[in-house]
Protein backbone atom coordinates (compact mmCIF):
# COMPACT_ATOMS: atom_id res chain seq x y z
CA UNK A 1 0.00 0.00 0.00
CA UNK A 2 2.86 2.13 0.88
CA UNK A 3 4.77 1.59 -2.28
CA UNK A 4 1.05 2.13 -4.05
CA UNK A 5 1.15 5.91 -2.57
CA UNK A 6 4.60 6.78 -2.93
CA UNK A 7 3.90 6.04 -6.88
CA UNK A 8 1.14 7.63 -6.81
CA UNK A 9 2.72 10.86 -5.64
CA UNK A 10 5.11 10.65 -8.05
CA UNK A 11 2.53 10.35 -11.14
CA UNK A 12 0.78 13.37 -9.55
CA UNK A 13 4.20 15.14 -9.40
CA UNK A 14 4.88 14.32 -12.92
CA UNK A 15 1.37 15.59 -14.39
CA UNK A 16 2.14 18.96 -12.66
CA UNK A 17 5.35 19.15 -13.44
CA UNK A 18 3.61 18.76 -17.32
CA UNK A 19 0.47 20.86 -16.91
CA UNK A 20 1.35 23.59 -19.11
CA UNK A 21 1.44 21.15 -22.09
CA UNK A 22 -1.73 19.50 -21.74
CA UNK A 23 -3.09 22.83 -21.65
CA UNK A 24 -1.03 23.63 -25.12
CA UNK A 25 -3.00 20.39 -26.42
CA UNK A 26 -6.71 21.72 -25.09
CA UNK A 27 -5.88 25.28 -26.21
CA UNK A 28 -5.10 23.34 -30.28
CA UNK A 29 -7.96 21.45 -30.13
CA UNK A 30 -9.75 24.06 -29.14
CA UNK A 31 -8.95 26.27 -32.23
CA UNK A 32 -9.14 23.68 -34.56
CA UNK A 33 -12.63 22.05 -33.68
CA UNK A 34 -14.50 19.19 -35.89
CA UNK A 35 -18.21 18.51 -35.69
CA UNK A 36 -19.16 15.48 -34.99
CA UNK A 37 -18.95 12.03 -37.39
CA UNK A 38 -15.89 14.54 -39.13
CA UNK A 39 -13.38 14.20 -36.66
CA UNK A 40 -10.63 13.14 -39.24
CA UNK A 41 -7.66 15.52 -37.85
CA UNK A 42 -8.46 15.54 -33.93
CA UNK A 43 -8.39 11.62 -34.49
CA UNK A 44 -4.81 11.84 -36.31
CA UNK A 45 -3.55 14.49 -33.96
CA UNK A 46 -4.10 12.27 -30.77
CA UNK A 47 -3.34 9.14 -32.61
CA UNK A 48 -0.07 10.83 -33.06
CA UNK A 49 0.44 11.96 -29.26
CA UNK A 50 -0.25 8.47 -28.50
CA UNK A 51 2.33 7.25 -30.28
CA UNK A 52 4.94 9.97 -29.29
CA UNK A 53 4.24 8.72 -25.75
CA UNK A 54 5.14 5.19 -26.77
CA UNK A 55 1.99 3.20 -27.16
CA UNK A 56 2.22 0.40 -29.61
CA UNK A 57 -0.90 -1.13 -29.50
CA UNK A 58 -3.29 1.95 -31.44
CA UNK A 59 -6.36 1.10 -32.74
CA UNK A 60 -7.52 3.78 -34.89
CA UNK A 61 -11.10 4.27 -37.34
CA UNK A 62 -13.15 2.42 -34.34
CA UNK A 63 -16.99 3.22 -34.61
CA UNK A 64 -15.66 5.71 -37.24
CA UNK A 65 -13.11 8.18 -35.95
CA UNK A 66 -12.79 6.15 -32.48
CA UNK A 67 -9.43 5.42 -31.59
CA UNK A 68 -8.54 2.75 -28.55
CA UNK A 69 -5.32 2.12 -27.01
CA UNK A 70 -4.24 -0.33 -24.66
CA UNK A 71 -1.95 -0.14 -21.69
CA UNK A 72 -0.42 -3.68 -20.25
CA UNK A 73 0.95 -3.42 -17.00
CA UNK A 74 3.55 -5.86 -15.77
CA UNK A 75 1.57 -8.83 -14.45
CA UNK A 76 -2.13 -9.95 -15.17
CA UNK A 77 -5.04 -7.94 -13.66
CA UNK A 78 -8.84 -6.62 -14.31
CA UNK A 79 -9.08 -3.98 -17.06
CA UNK A 80 -10.16 -0.64 -16.52
CA UNK A 81 -11.43 1.43 -19.49
CA UNK A 82 -10.90 5.52 -19.38
CA UNK A 83 -13.11 7.59 -21.93
CA UNK A 84 -13.03 11.10 -23.54
CA UNK A 85 -14.81 12.14 -26.57
CA UNK A 86 -13.20 15.04 -28.73
CA UNK A 87 -16.23 16.40 -31.12
CA UNK A 88 -17.32 19.79 -31.51
CA UNK A 89 -20.87 21.65 -31.62
CA UNK A 90 -21.93 24.00 -34.51
CA UNK A 91 -21.70 27.43 -32.45
CA UNK A 92 -19.87 30.51 -33.36
CA UNK A 93 -16.92 31.13 -31.06
CA UNK A 94 -17.58 34.51 -29.51
CA UNK A 95 -14.92 34.53 -26.77
CA UNK A 96 -11.88 36.91 -27.04
CA UNK A 97 -8.99 34.90 -26.26
CA UNK A 98 -6.01 33.60 -27.56
CA UNK A 99 -7.22 29.98 -28.66
CA UNK A 100 -10.65 30.88 -29.84
CA UNK A 101 -11.59 28.70 -32.52
CA UNK A 102 -10.24 29.10 -35.91
CA UNK A 103 -13.20 27.61 -37.43
CA UNK A 104 -16.13 29.69 -38.69
CA UNK A 105 -19.34 28.24 -36.96
CA UNK A 106 -17.17 25.97 -35.13
CA UNK A 107 -16.46 25.46 -31.57
CA UNK A 108 -15.62 22.93 -28.10
CA UNK A 109 -18.45 24.52 -25.74
CA UNK A 110 -19.12 21.73 -23.76
CA UNK A 111 -15.33 20.88 -22.91
CA UNK A 112 -14.84 17.94 -25.30
CA UNK A 113 -11.20 19.33 -26.30
CA UNK A 114 -10.57 19.49 -21.86
CA UNK A 115 -11.55 15.90 -21.75
CA UNK A 116 -9.40 14.74 -24.88
CA UNK A 117 -6.27 16.63 -23.30
CA UNK A 118 -6.63 15.55 -19.64
CA UNK A 119 -6.87 11.75 -20.98
CA UNK A 120 -3.70 12.31 -22.83
CA UNK A 121 -1.61 13.66 -20.29
CA UNK A 122 -3.29 10.42 -18.05
CA UNK A 123 -1.68 8.24 -20.74
CA UNK A 124 1.72 9.83 -20.68
CA UNK A 125 1.84 9.62 -17.29
CA UNK A 126 0.55 5.65 -17.04
CA UNK A 127 2.85 4.40 -19.52
CA UNK A 128 6.11 5.45 -17.49
CA UNK A 129 4.84 3.53 -15.12
CA UNK A 130 3.43 0.58 -15.81
CA UNK A 131 5.22 -1.64 -14.63
CA UNK A 132 3.79 -0.65 -11.49
CA UNK A 133 0.69 -2.09 -12.81
CA UNK A 134 -1.38 -5.50 -12.25
CA UNK A 135 -3.79 -5.56 -15.45
CA UNK A 136 -4.64 -2.91 -18.50
CA UNK A 137 -5.35 0.22 -19.05
CA UNK A 138 -7.65 0.43 -22.15
CA UNK A 139 -8.13 4.34 -23.33
CA UNK A 140 -11.20 5.45 -25.20
CA UNK A 141 -10.78 8.07 -27.42
CA UNK A 142 -14.48 8.50 -28.64
CA UNK A 143 -15.83 10.80 -31.47
CA UNK A 144 -19.45 11.72 -32.10
CA UNK A 145 -20.55 12.31 -28.59
CA UNK A 146 -22.98 14.84 -29.49
CA UNK A 147 -25.49 13.62 -32.10
CA UNK A 148 -27.41 10.49 -31.93
CA UNK A 149 -26.70 7.87 -32.42
CA UNK A 150 -23.25 9.07 -31.34
CA UNK A 151 -20.01 7.07 -31.21
CA UNK A 152 -20.00 5.05 -28.19
CA UNK A 153 -22.43 2.50 -29.29
CA UNK A 154 -20.49 2.32 -32.50
CA UNK A 155 -17.06 2.06 -30.80
CA UNK A 156 -18.41 -0.96 -28.18
CA UNK A 157 -20.02 -2.64 -31.49
CA UNK A 158 -16.33 -2.80 -32.77
CA UNK A 159 -15.24 -4.20 -29.80
CA UNK A 160 -13.66 -1.07 -28.13
CA UNK A 161 -15.07 -2.92 -24.50
CA UNK A 162 -13.67 -6.34 -25.20
CA UNK A 163 -12.02 -7.66 -22.42
CA UNK A 164 -13.11 -4.55 -20.50
CA UNK A 165 -13.74 -4.75 -17.04
CA UNK A 166 -14.14 -1.96 -15.48
CA UNK A 167 -15.38 1.61 -17.51
CA UNK A 168 -14.60 5.07 -16.09
CA UNK A 169 -15.59 8.31 -17.63
CA UNK A 170 -15.15 12.22 -16.38
CA UNK A 171 -16.75 15.32 -17.67
CA UNK A 172 -16.16 19.06 -16.85
CA UNK A 173 -19.08 20.96 -15.49
CA UNK A 174 -19.34 24.84 -15.45
CA UNK A 175 -22.16 24.63 -12.96
CA UNK A 176 -19.38 23.49 -10.35
CA UNK A 177 -16.69 25.29 -8.74
CA UNK A 178 -13.04 24.06 -9.53
CA UNK A 179 -11.24 21.70 -7.01
CA UNK A 180 -15.16 20.11 -6.71
CA UNK A 181 -16.23 16.26 -7.81
CA UNK A 182 -19.20 15.48 -8.43
CA UNK A 183 -20.04 11.63 -7.53
CA UNK A 184 -23.30 9.76 -7.48
CA UNK A 185 -24.86 6.41 -7.81
CA UNK A 186 -28.32 5.37 -10.15
CA UNK A 187 -29.45 6.96 -12.84
CA UNK A 188 -27.87 10.32 -13.35
CA UNK A 189 -28.55 11.30 -16.95
CA UNK A 190 -31.91 10.75 -18.98
CA UNK A 191 -32.78 8.70 -22.10
CA UNK A 192 -32.90 11.63 -25.30
CA UNK A 193 -35.24 10.54 -27.92
CA UNK A 194 -36.15 13.03 -30.73
CA UNK A 195 -39.15 13.43 -33.23
CA UNK A 196 -40.66 14.70 -35.88
CA UNK A 197 -44.03 15.13 -37.06
CA UNK A 198 -45.14 16.07 -40.63
CA UNK A 199 -48.68 17.52 -41.06
CA UNK A 200 -50.27 17.23 -44.42
CA UNK A 201 -53.02 19.58 -44.58
CA UNK A 202 -54.90 21.44 -47.52
CA UNK A 203 -53.80 25.04 -48.28
CA UNK A 204 -55.65 28.16 -48.84
CA UNK A 205 -56.71 31.75 -48.89
CA UNK A 206 -56.76 32.79 -45.73
CA UNK A 207 -59.82 34.06 -46.23
CA UNK A 208 -61.92 31.21 -46.98
CA UNK A 209 -60.24 28.74 -43.74
CA UNK A 210 -63.42 26.33 -44.20
CA UNK A 211 -62.42 25.23 -47.91
CA UNK A 212 -58.65 24.08 -46.20
CA UNK A 213 -57.22 21.94 -43.63
CA UNK A 214 -55.33 24.19 -41.76
CA UNK A 215 -52.07 22.44 -40.44
CA UNK A 216 -50.75 25.21 -38.13
CA UNK A 217 -54.42 24.98 -36.37
CA UNK A 218 -54.23 21.37 -36.30
CA UNK A 219 -50.36 21.69 -35.06
CA UNK A 220 -51.29 23.85 -32.47
CA UNK A 221 -53.68 21.76 -30.66
CA UNK A 222 -51.48 18.56 -31.51
CA UNK A 223 -48.39 21.28 -29.49
CA UNK A 224 -51.19 21.46 -26.61
CA UNK A 225 -51.61 18.41 -26.39
CA UNK A 226 -48.38 16.98 -26.45
CA UNK A 227 -47.72 18.90 -23.65
CA UNK A 228 -50.33 16.71 -21.25
CA UNK A 229 -48.68 13.39 -21.62
CA UNK A 230 -46.21 14.32 -18.77
CA UNK A 231 -49.12 15.84 -16.24
CA UNK A 232 -51.78 13.42 -17.00
CA UNK A 233 -50.92 10.15 -18.54
CA UNK A 234 -47.27 9.70 -16.61
CA UNK A 235 -47.19 8.37 -13.13
CA UNK A 236 -46.03 11.53 -10.84
CA UNK A 237 -43.73 9.57 -9.16
CA UNK A 238 -41.84 9.47 -12.31
CA UNK A 239 -39.85 11.81 -14.32
CA UNK A 240 -40.72 12.74 -17.80
CA UNK A 241 -40.07 15.85 -20.34
CA UNK A 242 -42.17 16.81 -23.69
CA UNK A 243 -40.00 19.37 -24.98
CA UNK A 244 -41.51 21.04 -28.68
CA UNK A 245 -38.52 23.37 -30.07
CA UNK A 246 -39.95 23.27 -33.74
CA UNK A 247 -42.65 24.63 -35.41
CA UNK A 248 -42.46 25.40 -39.01
CA UNK A 249 -45.49 26.51 -41.17
CA UNK A 250 -46.36 29.18 -43.77
CA UNK A 251 -44.70 32.00 -45.33
CA UNK A 252 -47.51 34.31 -46.08
CA UNK A 253 -49.87 36.51 -43.42
CA UNK A 254 -53.06 35.36 -45.80
CA UNK A 255 -52.50 32.37 -46.84
CA UNK A 256 -53.19 29.05 -45.32
CA UNK A 257 -49.85 26.17 -46.12
CA UNK A 258 -50.28 22.94 -46.95
CA UNK A 259 -48.12 21.23 -44.40
CA UNK A 260 -46.95 22.14 -40.97
CA UNK A 261 -43.77 20.24 -39.46
CA UNK A 262 -43.20 20.13 -35.95
CA UNK A 263 -39.83 18.73 -33.61
CA UNK A 264 -38.99 17.91 -30.62
CA UNK A 265 -37.55 15.61 -27.66
CA UNK A 266 -38.45 13.54 -24.92
CA UNK A 267 -36.79 12.27 -21.55
CA UNK A 268 -36.86 9.84 -19.09
CA UNK A 269 -35.23 7.49 -17.21
CA UNK A 270 -37.52 4.56 -17.07
CA UNK A 271 -37.69 2.14 -20.55
CA UNK A 272 -41.20 1.54 -19.94
CA UNK A 273 -42.07 5.32 -19.31
CA UNK A 274 -40.07 5.83 -22.48
CA UNK A 275 -41.83 3.35 -24.54
CA UNK A 276 -45.03 4.88 -22.86
CA UNK A 277 -44.35 8.42 -24.06
CA UNK A 278 -43.53 7.53 -27.48
CA UNK A 279 -47.09 5.83 -27.91
CA UNK A 280 -48.97 8.73 -26.40
CA UNK A 281 -47.21 10.67 -28.74
CA UNK A 282 -48.21 9.02 -31.84
CA UNK A 283 -51.83 8.34 -30.57
CA UNK A 284 -52.41 11.92 -29.71
CA UNK A 285 -50.58 12.88 -33.31
CA UNK A 286 -53.12 10.00 -34.80
CA UNK A 287 -56.16 11.51 -33.57
CA UNK A 288 -56.18 14.69 -33.46
CA UNK A 289 -54.41 14.54 -37.58
CA UNK A 290 -57.05 12.57 -39.04
CA UNK A 291 -59.88 14.47 -36.87
CA UNK A 292 -59.35 17.61 -38.59
CA UNK A 293 -59.09 15.58 -41.99
CA UNK A 294 -55.03 16.10 -42.71
CA UNK A 295 -52.52 12.78 -42.58
CA UNK A 296 -49.56 12.73 -40.81
CA UNK A 297 -46.02 11.32 -40.73
CA UNK A 298 -44.14 10.92 -37.58
CA UNK A 299 -40.01 10.02 -37.19
CA UNK A 300 -39.29 9.06 -33.83
CA UNK A 301 -35.67 8.40 -33.00
CA UNK A 302 -34.69 6.16 -30.09
CA UNK A 303 -31.42 8.21 -28.90
CA UNK A 304 -29.21 7.47 -25.41
CA UNK A 305 -30.10 5.23 -22.73
CA UNK A 306 -30.43 6.83 -19.20
CA UNK A 307 -27.22 6.91 -17.72
CA UNK A 308 -26.85 4.43 -14.99
CA UNK A 309 -24.14 4.21 -12.14
CA UNK A 310 -23.04 1.41 -10.84
CA UNK A 311 -23.53 1.49 -7.12
CA UNK A 312 -20.19 -0.13 -6.12
CA UNK A 313 -18.14 1.49 -8.50
CA UNK A 314 -19.40 4.36 -7.49
CA UNK A 315 -18.91 4.17 -3.79
CA UNK A 316 -15.53 3.08 -5.15
CA UNK A 317 -14.87 6.30 -6.74
CA UNK A 318 -16.34 8.24 -3.23
CA UNK A 319 -13.75 6.70 -1.46
CA UNK A 320 -10.79 7.42 -3.88
CA UNK A 321 -11.84 11.05 -4.31
CA UNK A 322 -12.14 11.53 -0.76
CA UNK A 323 -8.69 10.26 -0.16
CA UNK A 324 -7.02 12.04 -2.86
CA UNK A 325 -8.94 15.46 -2.52
CA UNK A 326 -10.60 15.77 0.70
CA UNK A 327 -14.51 14.88 1.25
CA UNK A 328 -15.68 18.11 1.24
CA UNK A 329 -14.49 18.23 -2.21
CA UNK A 330 -16.58 15.37 -3.29
CA UNK A 331 -20.22 16.47 -3.96
CA UNK A 332 -23.36 14.79 -4.61
CA UNK A 333 -24.10 14.21 -8.69
CA UNK A 334 -26.83 15.95 -9.38
CA UNK A 335 -29.77 14.02 -11.19
CA UNK A 336 -30.72 16.20 -15.06
CA UNK A 337 -32.67 15.69 -17.76
CA UNK A 338 -29.43 16.33 -20.34
CA UNK A 339 -27.91 13.18 -22.24
CA UNK A 340 -24.53 11.16 -22.26
CA UNK A 341 -23.95 8.23 -24.46
CA UNK A 342 -21.32 6.93 -22.07
CA UNK A 343 -24.47 5.52 -20.94
CA UNK A 344 -24.17 2.71 -23.56
CA UNK A 345 -20.99 1.87 -21.51
CA UNK A 346 -22.54 1.31 -18.77
CA UNK A 347 -25.00 -0.68 -19.92
CA UNK A 348 -21.92 -3.08 -21.39
CA UNK A 349 -19.66 -2.41 -18.33
CA UNK A 350 -20.20 -1.95 -14.69
CA UNK A 351 -18.54 1.58 -14.17
CA UNK A 352 -19.70 5.54 -13.04
CA UNK A 353 -19.37 8.99 -14.89
CA UNK A 354 -18.47 11.74 -12.81
CA UNK A 355 -18.20 15.30 -13.44
CA UNK A 356 -15.12 17.73 -12.59
CA UNK A 357 -15.79 21.32 -11.42
CA UNK A 358 -14.36 23.58 -13.91
CA UNK A 359 -15.67 27.36 -12.92
CA UNK A 360 -13.77 30.02 -10.67
CA UNK A 361 -14.50 33.56 -9.89
CA UNK A 362 -13.84 34.61 -13.42
CA UNK A 363 -17.08 35.08 -15.11
CA UNK A 364 -15.64 33.73 -18.25
CA UNK A 365 -15.50 30.37 -16.69
CA UNK A 366 -19.28 30.76 -15.36
CA UNK A 367 -21.24 30.39 -18.69
CA UNK A 368 -23.12 26.93 -19.21
CA UNK A 369 -22.30 24.21 -21.47
CA UNK A 370 -23.22 25.16 -25.13
CA UNK A 371 -23.11 28.54 -25.01
CA UNK A 372 -20.91 30.68 -27.76
CA UNK A 373 -18.74 32.10 -24.75
CA UNK A 374 -18.45 28.74 -22.71
CA UNK A 375 -14.35 28.21 -21.40
CA UNK A 376 -13.14 26.92 -18.48
CA UNK A 377 -10.48 26.90 -15.47
CA UNK A 378 -7.85 24.65 -17.37
CA UNK A 379 -6.56 23.71 -13.70
CA UNK A 380 -9.57 21.20 -14.28
CA UNK A 381 -7.76 19.32 -16.21
CA UNK A 382 -5.12 18.00 -13.84
CA UNK A 383 -7.97 17.58 -11.30
CA UNK A 384 -9.34 14.88 -13.83
CA UNK A 385 -5.62 13.46 -14.65
CA UNK A 386 -5.29 12.89 -10.75
CA UNK A 387 -9.25 11.74 -10.56
CA UNK A 388 -8.25 9.12 -13.61
CA UNK A 389 -4.85 8.02 -12.06
CA UNK A 390 -6.14 7.73 -8.28
CA UNK A 391 -8.63 5.23 -10.33
CA UNK A 392 -6.32 3.26 -11.85
CA UNK A 393 -3.35 3.15 -9.57
CA UNK A 394 -6.19 2.40 -6.53
CA UNK A 395 -6.89 -0.77 -8.75
CA UNK A 396 -4.47 -1.87 -10.56
CA UNK A 397 -1.64 -1.09 -8.36
CA UNK A 398 1.06 -3.35 -7.52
Amino acid sequence: MEQIKQTLAEVHTELEDNFAEVVEWRRYLHQHPELSFQETETARFIAEKLSSFGYENIQTNIGGYGIVATLAGKAAGPTIALRADFDALPIEDEKETAYRSKTAGVMHACGHDGHTAALLGTAKALIKHKDSLNGKVVLLFQPAEEVPPGGAKAMIEDGALDGVDYVYGAHLNSAAPLGKIGVGKGFKMAAVDKFAITIQGKGGHGAAPHEAVDPIVIGSDIVSALQKIVSRRVNPLESAVVTLGVFQSGQAFNVIPDTARLEGTVRTFNADIRQQVRKQIESIVAGIATGFGATYSIDYLHGYPALYNHPEETALLQRLFAEEFGEEQVIPLETGMGAEDFAYYLQEKPGSFFKVGSRNEDTATHYPHHHPKFDIDEQALLITEKAFTKIVFSLLGS
